[in-house]
């Protein structure tokens, strides 16, 4: 299967600090595709490089079959990007918005005009056309985002965590508008802070961390190479005292988070049992999640 974005060997330093380490990527037509690290792991210096904005260190990258940043231009005609922060034009309507950047791409003001209905019914904001953009929600601000990101009917998008800040309502919509994308055909490079978005949306992941590529794969197959299947979270004032005495009679392996201790099981049953005798205890057992291995995989320590 060709690659609709490919990088080989891709690294970029600043200062000193190589922030991009050798970087391997192929990305599939029609797949969505999640870029998950840490704050620092590289993820937005990756996605700048293969935009073409800006040039790698060593390595090559290509976009639709285009070398960048040496074809960037020709490339990006074909791309749509979702930034993480909104720029949009606050003296401009909504409409307004679309059909000035729609210029950009070369687009007549008649062939804009034509495709704004459908953007703005894609974005549920045909009502509000002639609004101006500081009277709209984040909600709202953000689907206008991605809406001005498909006026030029873009074979790629690039989502640099889309829908940070929205209140689940505003992210669940555009869930949704994202796998209606995906379902045409187009493909999506996400990069989300949002295991549970990663987890639903992405077709295909890679971890990056320090620069490094460190996991890639389905959601399913990095939680199955990675985790134990079973989690249960123990919480409580005494829960330390309890994962130095029992923790390790029960788990394949646990982890001491402040009050909180999560251990990792083939089969909860015998743990449960006697988390049901405590009664000064609370306990939560669930499946492994994508958030499991991305903490195992990057640790929990806070980034800055």
């Amino acid at each position: 299967m060709n690659a609709v974005i490919k990088a080989t060997g891709l690294q970029k330093s600043y200062g000193g600090n190589r922030v991009v380490d050798g970087l391997d990527l192929a990305i599939h037509k029609g797949e969505c595709f999640g870029l998950l690290g840490p704050n620092g792991a590289g993820k937005t210096t990756t996605l700048r490089m293969l935009l073409g904005l800006i040039a790698p260190d060593a390595g090559k990258a290509m976009l639709l079959d285009l070398p960048v940043p040496q074809a960037a231009r020709e490339a990006r005609i074909r791309v749509g990007v979702v930034p993480q922060m909104d720029n949009l034009d606050p003296d401009f309507t909504v409409a307004e918005n679309l059909l000035v950047y729609g210029r950009y791409f070369g687009m007549h003001d008649s062939e804009i005009e034509a495709r704004i209905p459908d953007l703005l019914e894609f974005a549920s904001l045909t009502s509000k056309r002639d609004a101006k953009v500081p009277t709209l929600s984040g909600g709202m601000k953000r689907r206008l985002t991605l809406a001005r990101a498909l006026v030029n009917d873009p074979d790629v998008i690039f989502l640099d965590e889309p829908t940070t800040g929205l209140d689940p309502q505003a992210r669940h919509l555009i869930w949704q508008r994202l796998r209606e994308l995906t379902s045409q055909g187009k493909t999506l490079l996400l990069t989300t802070h949002f295991m549970d978005e990663a987890e639903r949306l992405c077709h295909r992941l890679a971890v990056m961390d320090n620069g490094k590529l460190i996991s890639q794969g389905s959601p399913r197959e990095l939680i199955e190479s990675n985790i134990e299947p079973q989690v249960v979270e123990v919480f409580g004032e005494t829960s330390g005292q309890w994962a130095n005495e029992h923790a390790a009679k029960f788990a394949q392996r646990f982890e001491v988070s402040g009050e909180s201790v999560f251990c990792y099981v083939q089969d909860a049953q015998a743990l449960v049992a006697h988390l049901h005798a405590q009664s000064e205890l609370r306990y939560l057992h669930r499946p492994a999640n994508l958030e499991d291995v991305f903490l195992k995989l990057t640790g929990r320590e806070m980034r800055e």
